[in-house]
């Protein structure tokens, strides 16, 4: 896949230090980086309530935010001179901050995970200058989170303030073991199940991950937990909107083309202002070269295997529809395809109906990184491997350019020719009828290309429109064992399918492409060009 290389002179102003891979906000504010100021939003969630939770996907800056309400809430003004914060906090006040993190490293079993606490805690008591519990055997690890907090509040006249990092890893990283996973999620249970019972010690509780578990099968009895996930009034409170890039990162900008940075890494939203990545945006200022920074970073082979092994059509991605409910429908032994998908941020939320009682969320791709890079690795499963598909990608993206119709056939032609007859013995994913026109349609989305599914018209719906090097490519699949040869062009000319698209001035290629089961190929492929 092409990709950008920043243009122009490079006539950038006096420049900060790129905070890559700092979540610490004291080495930020002391060591001039960038900063986005997040300050006044911490102040209105503190102002707003006690008890929160906040799912976002990984890489978000979920860390460096809650070492920022722990900063604000020891008290450490002069690193917050300047911001929104310094002006509306109470700096005479000052909360012990218990900060429990389990970000680092990977727990394999439940003695793993034990030992992570029991280290988390014994951290915290080091900080606070805290005896470790005289009367607790050392297996009860709830107990010892519990006297902690009760011990700090004892000691500092203060209510204690509760922040969890990456609540959920242990259990994300055992995903694919039950057994395991189970594990983990009953210990962590086990452990957040004291906030709900020392609430008379506490000020504030955050916790943050990327998955968003349900509250009986992880929080059950912390039933005061808001969880502001899906909150508008929230949904920038991690990563950089617009107006961050062109005012904190204007130094940045020059030699950069604005609207490709958005199409590339901006689009991510839970219901108000929409934001980018940070971890994206300072690669590529890094760099100055547009790339799949975020999701080279760990995308799981689970969810490529899920999505292949539970016959996902993949032209569903850019128009899926879920509940609310669906989307939090998410435990070791439930996993819902869109909820994973939408809670690790490789679909956003497009669009709400809603009427009282219920909502339904139609999701889409944040933008152009993870719709190209998530096709990609669909497209390696589905052909089986890199070496059959990644070709066909980039000689796909000259024969547009070119508008070369009579290439296209041969093209996807002699692709469906080349996967080893091996593959599709052992394999099940080619049998279900979905599977051609996916394969079909993620060599478009791979490019990232501008493609519309089931494009409504006053006739119909098109199985798939694509705009690109000034055409419009209209395309319409069938399957000949379901449907007589020859019905793929003919729906398209009997519909008007191209009637919308007339009066652009652009050429207006129809293709009509029909596959074969049998055959394992396409059959059928006729063309008519408008224009």
């Amino acid at each position: 896949m092409d990709t950008p290389l920043a243009t122009g002179t490079d006539t950038r102003p006096t420049r900060r230090k790129l905070p890559i891979g700092i979540q610490t906000f004291r080495e930020i504010r002391e060591n001039d980086h960038y900063y986005v100021d997040k300050s006044g939003m911490a102040v209105d969630l503190i102002e707003a309530g006690k008890h929160y939770f906040l799912s976002r996907p990984r890489r978000f800056g979920k860390s460096l935010l809650l070492d920022t309400l722990k900063a604000l809430f020891e008290g450490e003004r002069a690193l917050f001179e300047g911001l929104a914060a310094e002006t509306r906090w109470d700096w005479t006040r000052r909360h012990p901050v218990i900060r429990i993190s389990f970000a680092d490293g990977v727990a394999q079993a439940a003695m793993g995970l034990d030992h992570r606490i029991r280290r988390n805690l014994r951290v915290n008591r080091v900080a606070l200058g805290l005896p470790p519990p005289a009367d607790l055997p050392p297996e009860d690890l709830a107990g010892d989170l519990a006297d902690l907090i009760e011990q700090a509040h004892a000691k500092f006249g203060e209510r204690v303030v509760v922040l969890v990092d990456e609540y959920d890893k242990p259990i994300l990283d055992n995903i694919t073991d039950r057994e395991t996973a189970r594990a983990m999620r009953d210990g962590l249970r086990n452990l957040y199940s004291v906030l709900k019972g020392a609430d008379e010690h506490l000020k504030f509780v955050f916790l943050m991950g990327v998955s968003k578990f349900s509250k009986v099968s992880l929080f059950s009895g912390l039933n005061n937990l808001r969880d502001i996930t899906l909150d508008a009034r929230w949904s920038a409170l991690c990563g950089y909107t617009d107006a961050d890039v062109d005012t904190v990162f204007a130094p940045e900008l020059p030699g950069l083309d604005r609207e490709e940075i958005r199409r590339w890494y901006n689009g991510y939203n839970w219901l108000g202002t929409s934001v980018y990545n940070p971890f994206d945006l300072l690669l590529l200022f890094d760099t100055r070269e547009f790339k799949p920074y975020w999701f080279e970073t760990g995308t799981p082979t689970f969810l490529i295997d899920m999505l292949t092994s539970r016959h996902w059509y993949t032209p569903d991605l850019s128009r899926t529809v879920a509940t609310e409910t669906l989307l939090s429908a998410f435990d070791v032994d439930r996993i819902e395809t869109e909820a994973l998908l939408f809670q690790a941020g490789y679909l956003t939320i497009d669009s709400v109906w809603a009427i009282p009682g219920r909502k339904e969320y139609t999701l889409k791709y944040p933008n152009k990184e993870v719709q190209a890079s998530l096709n990609d690795s669909l497209l390696r499963v589905l052909t089986g491997g890199a070496r059959i598909s990644e070709p066909q990608v980039s000689r796909l993206y000259r024969l547009l350019q070119a508008q070369d119709v009579a290439g296209l056939r041969g093209l996807f032609h002699a692709f469906y020719a080349s996967i080893p007859h091996d593959w599709y013995r052992s394999s099940d994913i080619a049998r279900y009828e979905g599977y051609y026109a996916s394969v079909f349609y993620s060599h478009f989305a791979a490019l990232g290309l501008d493609i519309r599914v089931e494009e409504t018209t006053s006739h119909g719906r098109i199985d798939m429109a694509v705009e690109f090097a000034g055409a419009v490519w209209l395309f319409e699949f069938k399957v000949v064992e379901l449907v007589p040869e020859g019905r793929a062009l003919a729906q398209i000319r009997e519909r008007g399918y191209a009637d919308k698209y007339r009066g652009r001035g652009q050429p207006i290629h129809l293709v009509g492409v029909e596959f074969s089961r049998d055959s394992r190929n396409i059959v059928g492929f006729e063309t008519e060009t408008l224009g």
